[in-house]
């Protein structure tokens, strides 16, 4: 089943020659999943999407593979196959031009046939319910939705688990939220050089507000989103993201500045100004002042290190993960923040 990736197929009527249904061609909502190279996840996703209480013939899946390979061709084939007979479209779209979520995700919709999209991610498990919900939260004209997300956590989470559930509090995110074609048309969908999962569902929902469409919760409308595993030290590559923050802030400074973070991130700038004091001043022998700035650089060190263990894993492997990356998270992030800050132009500190 390959589906061009941008390709939208036009609902034929009752009565053609060709004698379908036009359900069958023009379902009520699109599923839209995107994918890297992950099958065990995506299985366990498709098998919580092909058992939604909406009648089949009402929805489709569209699954975007943003490292098109044959393990998940495959998948998504066997499925289709399998699901075909009661009335279930479930079709495999290659993305081979701008990768990333966002550009993965504008493939999905835009091959879409329904007039609503729902989104999810491919480790997600929606209720089975999400997609009633979600279209009764969408039944008055609401341009757009944002479901619920569930993320279990053990009672002492590590530090990196603790950070994935923040999926839980965010307003729009879109491991689960819907959204008319109309009002992806009218803001040109995903803005594609957030080529990270961060912020591009940020830049979606305030690109909705600015274009004066209506956003509703739906809290009926349920995913659970699983922590997966995470290599040692993986908090220090998530630095790149604070990038994508200068972009995002360059965008919506009003909605930034209001909805993600008012202030810099001054602990960190401080950290930082007393390690390079320290350094500069060892380098011009004053002593002193290098002293000074060490000893205020490993107080401010410390105290990020208790702040990120409190009510975290105690395992002596977390602690000493903790221990190793508090000493090199503040330079990384600002780091990324000011290279984000000159290649999107923009004055963010």
């Amino acid at each position: 089943m390959n589906t061009p990736a941008l390709a939208r197929t036009q609902p034929h009527r009752q009565g053609t020659a060709e004698g379908r249904d036009e359900a069958w061609l023009c379902p009520e909502i699109s599923v839209v999943v995107p994918t890297w190279r992950r099958p065990a996840m995506l299985e366990r996703c498709l098998t919580a999407l092909v058992r939604q209480t909406l009648a089949p013939a009402r929805y489709e899946i569209v699954v975007c593979d943003d490292g098109p390979d044959e393990a998940t061709r495959s998948l998504v084939e066997r499925v289709a196959d399998a699901h075909r007979a009661r009335g279930l479209q479930v079709r495999y779209v290659p993305v081979t031009a701008t990768q990333g979520p966002a550009g993965a995700r504008n493939a999905g919709w835009r091959a879409a046939r329904a007039e609503t999209i729902a989104f999810t991610d491919d480790d997600t498990i929606p209720d089975v319910r999400w997609l009633e919900a979600g279209l009764r939260a969408m039944a008055d004209g609401a341009s757009a939705a944002s479901g619920a997300i569930e993320v279990p956590l053990p009672e002492r989470p590590t530090d990196y688990e603790y950070d994935a559930s923040g999926l839980a509090r965010a307003e729009f995110a879109t491991a689960n939220v819907f959204v008319r074609r109309d009002a992806l048309i009218a803001v040109d969908g995903f803005d594609e050089r957030f080529t990270s999962a961060w912020r591009e569902d940020s830049d979606l929902q305030f690109s909705l507000l600015a274009a004066g469409r209506r956003i509703v919760s739906a809290p009926e409308a349920l995913v659970v989103h699983p922590v997966r595993p995470a290599r040692w030290g993986v908090s220090l590559s998530q630095q790149r993201k604070s990038a994508f923050e200068a972009l995002l802030y360059r965008k919506h400074p009003g909605l930034y500045r209001q909805r993600i973070a008012s202030t810099p991130p001054l602990g960190y700038y401080a950290s930082t100004a007393a390690a390079l004091t320290a350094i500069a001043s060892a380098l011009a022998h004053a002593t002193a002042i290098a002293g000074i700035g060490a000893l205020v650089w490993l107080v401010l060190t410390l105290r990020f290190f208790l702040l990120r263990m409190r009510g975290r894993s105690l395992a002596p492997a977390h602690v000493a993960e903790m221990a190793a990356t508090s000493v090199l998270i503040p330079f990384l992030s600002i780091y990324w923040r000011l290279r984000g800050a000159i290649r999107y132009r923009t004055w963010f500190l």
